[in-house]
């Protein structure tokens, strides 16, 4: 190969690897580091790495605090290597026993943490999960939505907004139960950000809910999904086993990279552009089935082919 037909090559791969990468211009692009746990431990800054070579340049974090003692490094050490490659901490899973009247005082300390946390990173959101469904009683559903409420007050007196994040085998799974948790709030103080796998999965329709609560949307997942009945027993790379006939063997199979699943994203960016959004969207993934970077680089794929000629 002469040396034009091999700077030849090299302008085509780079022109095409280039065009896969999300713009990242109104609509942020994230990932979740909750798909890593799936895998053999790697350094975080191999995460970070992922993201800048596919162009997903913000990251919500999961497992907070204890993610930092997972990887092995500070918060100042994280910045650092995150500001070196130009992408961002965008928010946090935040969790915990928000049913629970009597831990009040704890979950609103540990939801001010957090945010302390993300406020050192730029990020102004924390996406919030609702506890499991022990307890689905109407005092514990209304308990855990007056936490809620605080909690979206806390995070208004320090400059961020908060809100509700809708999961299987949650409080807030099925479209009625999020919709409720939505009315028992106050949308002055607490928002939406919806995660349309498990939305999808747990019988909803995906767009509607997001054209119902469009100006309540604060930070989205785009997850893919449809319901698939595994042939084998799933086993994580981590060497975990989840048996065939087991719910989470069943779950990870029904979880797919971008665009090929069941879930009509073309029709929730259209409702993102109709409110003029702008902010993140965290392409969720709970598999990867060739690995973090390819899956990445596929939905990366779908991003720039079919969403940002419609929104970007």
């Amino acid at each position: 190969m002469t040396r034009r037909e091999w700077l030849s090559c090299l302008a085509a791969s780079m022109a095409r690897a280039g065009s896969a990468i999300p713009a990242n211009r109104n609509i942020k692009w994230a990932v979740s580091a909750a798909l890593w746990r799936y895998f053999k431990p790697v350094p975080f800054t191999d995460i970070l790495d992922v993201m800048k070579d596919t162009g997903f340049i913000g990251i919500r974090l999961t497992g907070f605090p204890g993610v930092l003692k997972s990887y092995g490094i500070t918060a100042a050490k994280m910045r650092a290597e995150a500001e070196k490659r130009g992408v961002h901490v965008a928010t946090i899973s935040f969790n915990g026993p928000l049913q629970d009247a009597s831990q009040r005082g704890k979950v609103l300390a540990d939801a001010r943490a957090a945010m302390r946390f993300l406020a050192d990173f730029g990020a102004n959101h924390l996406v919030v999960f609702t506890p499991g469904r022990a307890d689905m009683s109407d005092g514990a559903f209304r308990e855990m939505c007056a936490r809620c409420n605080q909690i979206g007050e806390a995070a208004g007196e320090m400059g961020f907004t908060a809100g509700l994040h809708n999961h299987l085998n949650q409080m807030a799974e099925s479209a009625a139960e999020v919709r409720r948790t939505l009315d028992l709030t106050d949308p002055k103080l607490f928002w939406f950000s919806p995660d349309t796998a498990h939305l999808h999965l747990a019988g909803a329709n995906v767009v509607e809910m997001l054209e119902r609560y469009k100006h309540r949307i604060r930070f989205l997942d785009y997850k893919d999904a449809h319901w698939t009945t595994p042939a084998a027993d799933w086993v994580e790379e981590s060497g975990k086993v989840h048996p065939k006939d087991s719910q989470s063997a069943k779950f990870y199979s029904s979880i797919y990279d971008l665009g090929d699943g069941q879930v009509d994203f073309p029709a929730c960016h259209r409702i993102l552009k109709s409110v003029d959004y702008r902010g993140w969207i965290c392409v969720d993934l709970d598999t990867a089935r060739k690995g973090p970077r390819a899956s990445y680089e596929r939905s990366g794929a779908y991003v720039t082919r079919v969403l940002e000629p419609i929104y970007s």
